[in-house]
């Protein structure tokens, strides 16, 4: 028996040897698989990539359109590369929803936060959602009332429930400030966000090509007289208002 290889204990394999294994490798072998940074950097571009895909399939032809195989088409990549970051169609568009809504609540959040105070930031929080969603009103349709896998509910519902979150904020800090009434500030938000979905993407909704803002300053004065402001205050606090993503 050579230097290098060691005689297996009685016990295991009697006669056996194996060839000594240095601690150096022993270690290398026990050391855990980590990702290097530009591993890491490439995976987030190629995830990144998935779902900008599918969000621009959803803008074009709802959720329905968001297939594993066009998507992989849009993104330049293989079917099978999908598969390996989302499992299912469901799983992306989960995703997308997720993305989609994260989105938009970073939007009419920073569009409130540039407002010079607490009932200019509820304006800019209703103008600016509703200015948005008639931007892509296809995309928001997807996201917020068009039908899909009951499993993707709970999904959808967060969605909406942050929406509704976000203009209940607004409503509290309008009212500490002595600029509304007293209400409650919750049904105010859900309130809020039925009037401006049924009035922009709802079956109802008036086609706005060319009236944007239009339908924009309507529904937001709609909203804030429902609020309990006075007739001259909100059409002022419209007037005023400059529509966009930070209001």
């Amino acid at each position: 028996m050579s230097r290098d290889q060691v005689a297996l204990p009685g016990i295991l394999n009697r006669g056996s040897v194996v060839g000594r294994v240095s601690p150096s490798r022993l270690f290398l072998a026990q050391m855990p698989y980590r990702r290097t940074e530009n591993v890491e950097r490439r995976l987030a571009a190629r995830h990144a990539a998935i779902i900008a895909a599918a969000r621009q399939a959803a803008s074009e032809g709802g959720m329905v359109a968001v297939q594993i195989a066009a998507v992989a088409r849009r993104a330049g990549i293989a079917a099978g590369t999908v598969y390996r970051y989302f499992p299912g169609k469901t799983d992306l568009i989960a995703a997308v929803l997720a993305e989609i809504s994260g989105r938009e609540i970073a939007a009419v959040r920073r569009a409130a936060d540039n407002a010079p105070g607490p009932l200019s930031a509820l304006a800019c929080t209703i103008m600016s959602f509703a200015a948005r969603v008639l931007r892509d009103r296809r995309l928001a349709f997807a996201a917020i009332a068009e039908p899909v896998d009951a499993e993707l509910d709970p999904v959808r519902l967060k969605f909406r429930k942050a929406l509704a979150d976000e203009f209940a904020t607004r409503v509290r800090a309008a009212i500490s400030g002595g600029h509304l009434p007293e209400q409650d500030a919750a049904l105010a938000g859900v309130a809020l966000l039925g009037l401006l979905v049924e009035g922009t993407i709802g079956p109802l909704a008036p086609l706005p090509p060319g009236r944007e803002r239009e339908l924009v300053q309507s529904l937001a004065l709609v909203a804030l007289r429902a609020l309990g402001l006075p007739d001259p205050r909100a059409r002022g606090l419209v007037v005023q208002t400059m529509i966009g993503d930070d209001c």
